[in-house]
């Protein structure tokens, strides 16, 4: 048996080591994910890094939009036996104070993107409802996530120009996920002769007083499968909770939405939800106007060479970029999708993020095919 530092902790799930896995497959996974803005959307950046225990595989991506452009970071490599070791090449990730200070280092100055940045918790980490997901009897996702928004600190750097995160204007969501979904290579069998089909909306956003978790999952028909619908106050004291076992965050029964899309994309200009409580509340409405859109490939999901999970030897490094204006919106690896939005809840001001992801039909928004535009 392979014994680790972290062994040495309470933290057990199963009568063997950290290092091995509760399950063979080969799609499991361990990860972090991050975003942060500045007000009018100056500027946002987000960041990643997955280990993927079964395939052996640790990779870490960074980006930042900056004056309508989008440069990325991604970094690939074998993982580290000790899961205490969160860092692979010139990008690193600290546990400062577990669910409330977290630092995120990038030392790629010589690739044109660098930062220093510390999240701090602003709300309550919050464990979303276990998503699971099977096509047929083969299962394709079994995940657990817990969502938190905070504020950012640091600065972060495009091509040498510096960009200060000032801690009482940044705002931002981070997520940490873990269990099966598809990562890494193919792994070979009978073909899917089904037209593949995803509708997923994620809706975190801040505003002075409050924060927004949602996120949906809808089949073609607009048949609800998950939802996640929640709305917690912001903390004001260093003494408040900084996790949500129960009783903080107000849970909704019901969201349903509709969406303007930008027109010939799938991308949302505008969206609408609507709260509805249990009991007797009064239902609450949450808009989205988009700013401009931040592509998620940056930080390697969909990506067609720096896919999450694959194995690219060692140690690999690489850089792209793009103008967001060029971006072709219907290419297969574009259709996984952040939105900055300027949002409201009950015409309160805020800001924040409509995450999409639409393939396949979705007929209650006028989606059809597998990439026809609205």
């Amino acid at each position: 048996m392979l014994l680790t530092s972290f062994d040495d902790y309470p933290i057990h799930q199963m009568p063997v080591p950290v290092a091995q896995t509760g399950t063979s497959d080969r799609n499991h996974y361990d990860r972090y994910f991050f975003n942060g803005y500045l007000p009018e959307g100056e500027v946002f950046f987000g960041g990643a890094m997955g280990i993927y225990p079964n395939r052996q595989v640790i990779d870490a991506a960074f980006s930042i939009v900056y004056q309508g452009r989008q440069k990325n970071l991604h970094v690939s490599g074998r993982a580290p036996l000790d899961r205490a070791i969160t860092e692979v090449g010139p990008i690193r990730v600290e546990i400062i104070e577990p669910m409330k200070r977290i630092r995120m280092i990038v030392q790629g100055g010589e690739h044109g993107i660098e930062a220093d940045v510390t999240f701090d918790v602003r709300s309550v980490a919050i464990a979303e409802e276990r998503q699971t997901r099977n096509s047929g009897a083969i299962q394709l996702m079994d995940v657990t996530r817990f969502t938190q928004n905070g504020t950012w600190e640091g600065w972060v750097a495009i091509d040498g120009t510096r960009i200060e995160i000032d801690p009482r204007v940044a705002r931002g969501t981070r997520d940490r996920s873990w269990g099966i979904r598809g990562v890494g290579e193919p792994q070979g069998g009978v073909p899917n002769t089904r037209m593949p089909q995803i509708f997923w909306l994620w809706g975190p956003c801040n505003f002075d007083d409050e924060c927004t978790y949602i996120a949906i999952f809808d089949d073609a028909e607009g048949t609800r499968f998950y939802q996640h619908s929640l709305v917690a106050p912001v903390r004001t004291h260093r003494d408040d909770p900084h996790i949500d076992h129960g009783g903080i965050a107000q849970k909704f029964r019901d969201t349903p939405f509709s969406i303007d899309y930008q027109s010939g994309t799938r991308r949302a200009r505008t969206a609408r939800m609507e709260l509805h409580p249990y009991g007797t509340g009064a239902v609450r409405e949450l808009t989205f106007e988009t700013l401009y859109t931040f592509q998620m490939c940056g930080i390697s999901y969909s990506h067609p060479e720096w896919a999450h999970g694959t194995w690219k030897g060692e140690l690999a490094v690489g850089v792209d970029e793009w103008n967001l204006a060029d971006v072709d919106t219907l290419a297969p690896h574009n259709l996984h999708i952040q939105n900055f939005c300027r949002v409201s809840l009950d015409g309160k001001p805020g800001w924040g993020v409509l995450e999409q992801i639409a393939i396949g039909p979705h007929h209650p928004t006028g989606l059809t095919g597998a990439l026809d535009p609205a």
